[in-house]
């Protein structure tokens, strides 16, 4: 397993050098200049900003820009910000325990809704049940996250009271951002369970269970929900991309502190080394998740062998 892990992460890398050069030439090409933008406020000369952008490099040709700033991640050192002038390092460490806090709320809430209506959905195959709880995952498939993110307040926050509008210091500011963010995913869910438990269900072994007398709660789930799992395991690991970049709309709607805040004003500001930490670090994060997802593929089946 080891050697595997070593041949996934060596296999990653390209990847995550692909993704943060990507996002430097989109940016690097948009008009606007953030040191332009910071001085002019201060009616800063000509050779001042000249003396600025020199000391952060902004006059080099890009691919030496883009050279340093590989060369510094891989010493762990992103750069520093633009406007704050603070490490960009530390600038997203201080806001990745809010994103992250948000981000395994919302896939908790995912799992929990999406995996147990699925289940109940298979079960009740063709019965009012079943319609039912499809168009409720058709429902929350549908309806755009800002939308819901709005109602939720308007309802919830304004009308009834019962949570607090923004903010990001308790845990009932956490309750709404973490249930709109996981309604799309618990939608997925539970349409890729129902439908992976119908499969698991129609297998011999099921038969075979269920003709030797075993309760059949201990059928459903020791042997069908454990089986059906495997292609389920796998969207909860895209539920974690999912989370992170849907946390850009919620943070800002429910003005909460995280990463997605942080990058919607370093991208306003044009705070291209902040820009790049930021991307970077999201697909260091989904790829180690999408490992971790393969991984438990061994512990679900042990069929699977990792070579």
């Amino acid at each position: 397993m080891l050697k595997y892990i070593q041949k996934r992460l060596l296999i990653s890398i390209p990847t995550i050098v692909g993704i943060s050069f990507i996002v430097f030439a989109i940016i690097y090409m948009l008009p606007g200049d953030a040191i332009d933008a910071k001085l002019a406020e201060y009616a800063a000369s000509a050779e001042d900003i000249q003396k600025l952008k020199d000391e952060l490099g902004m006059n080099e040709p890009w691919y030496v820009q883009y050279g340093t700033f590989l060369a510094g991640a891989v010493r762990g050192d992103l750069g520093r910000s633009v406007f704050t002038r603070q490490p960009v390092m530390s600038q997203i460490m201080q806001q990745v325990p809010a994103t992250l806090q948000l981000a395994f709320a919302s896939i908790a809430i995912s799992i929990v809704i999406g995996v147990t209506l699925g289940s109940i959905a298979a079960i009740k195959q063709n019965t009012w049940i079943d319609t039912l709880i499809m168009i409720l995952a058709m429902f929350g498939l549908s309806m755009p996250t800002f939308w819901l993110a709005l109602i939720a307040i308007y309802v919830f926050s304004l009308h009834l009271g019962w949570f607090p509008v923004a903010g990001s210091s308790t845990w009932r500011h956490l309750v709404l951002p973490a249930t709109i963010l996981g309604i799309e995913g618990a939608g997925v869910l539970a349409r890729m369970t129902r439908s992976s438990m119908l499969e698991v269900l129609r297998q011999d072994y099921i038969i075979t269970a269920r003709a030797k007398g075993l309760q059949e709660i201990w059928v459903l789930a020791s042997h069908a929900l454990r089986n059906a799992l495997l292609p389920v395991v796998t969207i909860i690991g895209f539920q974690l991309g999912y989370a992170i970049g849907g946390a850009v709309i919620i943070e800002t709607i429910f003005g909460r502190q995280g990463v997605g805040q942080l990058a919607v004003s370093a991208i306003l500001q044009h705070d291209i080394p902040l820009v790049q930490g930021i991307v970077l670090m999201v697909a260091t994060t989904l790829v180690l998740a999408n490992l971790f997802v393969d991984l438990c593929y061994g512990i679900l089946d042990p069929r699977i062998r990792y070579t």
